[in-house]
């Protein structure tokens, strides 16, 4: 392989072809979450709580149930009740009760939460952008294929 991972972590020499492979690709996530990190603290919440927004927009109007967001997120959270109370707290979603089981909240992304998510597109779309670049189509579909093999059946 090349440089740049002994450069990033400066290792020369690896166990081995899978121990390389592997920290290729932990660094390469670190990298591009670092740069939606960025995007998400320039607009005061955190990639979890914007993970959280974009699954409730593709639920607007009807909202989820906290377990149901805890299953569809990207990066499984320990307390989604937490991130969820601060989302809350900004005005960005809203709980109510669920006419059906009254027990059961159901969360709801609100106008406000509509809003930021779309004065985010443009830089979210600066960082889809970056990776494009540097990655062709053939390698992406490759990529994706490559990842959902590795996690695909440990749901």
């Amino acid at each position: 392989m090349g440089q740049a991972l002994k450069n990033r972590i400066k290792q020369d020499r690896f166990d081995n072809p899978v121990q390389e492979a592997m920290l290729n690709l932990l660094v390469a996530a670190d990298h591009l979450r670092g740069r939606v990190d960025r995007v998400c603290a320039s607009y005061n919440i955190t990639s979890q709580q914007y993970n959280v927004l974009r699954i409730l927009k593709g639920k607007h109007p009807e909202g989820y149930p906290r377990c149901e967001i805890s299953n569809r997120m990207i990066e499984k959270a320990p307390d989604v009740t937490r991130l969820i109370d601060r989302l809350e707290q900004q005005g960005l979603v809203e709980r109510a009760r669920s006419e059906e089981d009254r027990r059961l909240s159901i969360t709801r992304i609100t106008r406000a939460g509509l809003r930021l998510i779309k004065s985010m597109e443009p830089q979210m779309e600066k960082v889809y952008a970056y990776f494009s670049e540097r990655v062709s189509l053939r390698d992406r579909r490759e990529l994706s294929r490559i990842c959902e093999g590795l996690y695909g059946e440990a749901e």
